[in-house]
């Protein structure tokens, strides 16, 4: 029983000492930051003012930024910006699975199929964002097309990659159980994949969180990106900061909770 508690406590230990690592550096950083933007006469307060001048802008505007009927409230550009973000990821993420599946059927299709994607794999996100426009307009599908360009190849690749990982004794033992072809894809294949797309998947959000914020920069109402580029616009570097670090306080959040859900869905692996 002793035993037991004593991992318990271990168990507790190891999880609070990230987290108070974390607390103390950023309480670090940001008191530095305060120390060096406290003498208004510092250049460098000028273009990046401490935390205690940009946050209050929150507070005077009752949480709305932009100007008379093109304003939105901060939340709701976070919760726009998210939706958007993660509506596309997601339509990759089961894209990819599905085109990876289908292009391991033949052999022939990895022959053809796979350098192309491997040609379109390494185009940033942001290169899309004219022909976006063209497509699609100012509009919320800009922005979730985006966010696709950005990470569907990548993940298809994955995916056959993964397909190709799985050991031939896994899917004979599935055959001599009497499982057929779709047993076989749906009871080990499918399973065999998921965790290494997902990881791949979560590790390529911050290009997709970048890709969405350079899709809202482009005239959007709402959004995080709006935020900065309204900063920009009004010369304000405030609301600049202000947006730059809602950014960065998001994107880690949701990064937390994709790790999350890998951990809690996927966490088999072979």
């Amino acid at each position: 029983m002793v035993k037991g508690t004593a991992g318990w406590e271990s168990s507790i230990s190891r999880s609070l000492l990230p987290l108070t690592c974390g607390l103390i550096s950023c309480a670090i950083f940001v008191g530095a930051w305060e120390v060096i933007g406290a003498n208004p006469e510092n250049p460098i307060s000028q273009v990046l003012p401490p935390p205690s001048k940009f946050l209050p802008v929150l507070f005077e505007n009752d949480f709305k930024i932009g100007l008379g009927s093109q304003s939105a409230s901060i939340y709701q550009s976070v919760t726009v910006t998210l939706v958007r973000v993660l509506l596309g990821m997601t339509i990759a993420f089961v894209g990819s699975i599905v085109f990876g599946l289908l292009i391991s059927l033949s052999k022939w299709s990895e022959l053809f199929i796979l350098p192309i994607l491997g040609l379109i794999a390494p185009i940033a996100p942001i290169a899309w964002v004219p022909l976006a426009l063209v497509i699609f307009g100012v509009s919320n599908l800009t922005a979730v097309f985006i966010v696709f360009m950005g990470v569907f190849f990548t993940l298809t690749i994955a995916t056959v990659a993964e397909i190709k990982r799985i050991p031939d004794n896994l899917l004979i033992t599935a055959e001599n159980l009497g499982g057929g072809n779709f047993a076989r894809w749906k009871f080990v294949v499918i399973p065999a994949i998921l965790p290494g797309v997902f990881t791949l998947l979560r590790l390529n959000f911050i290009a997709a969180w970048m890709a969405v914020l350079a899709a809202e920069m482009t005239g959007l109402r709402d959004g995080l990106g709006t935020v900065v580029m309204t900063g920009r616009n009004l010369f304000n570097s405030n609301l600049i900061l202000l947006g730059i670090c809602i950014i960065g306080i998001t994107g880690f959040a949701i990064d937390r909770l994709l790790l999350v859900i890998q951990r809690r869905f996927f966490w088999w692996r072979i």
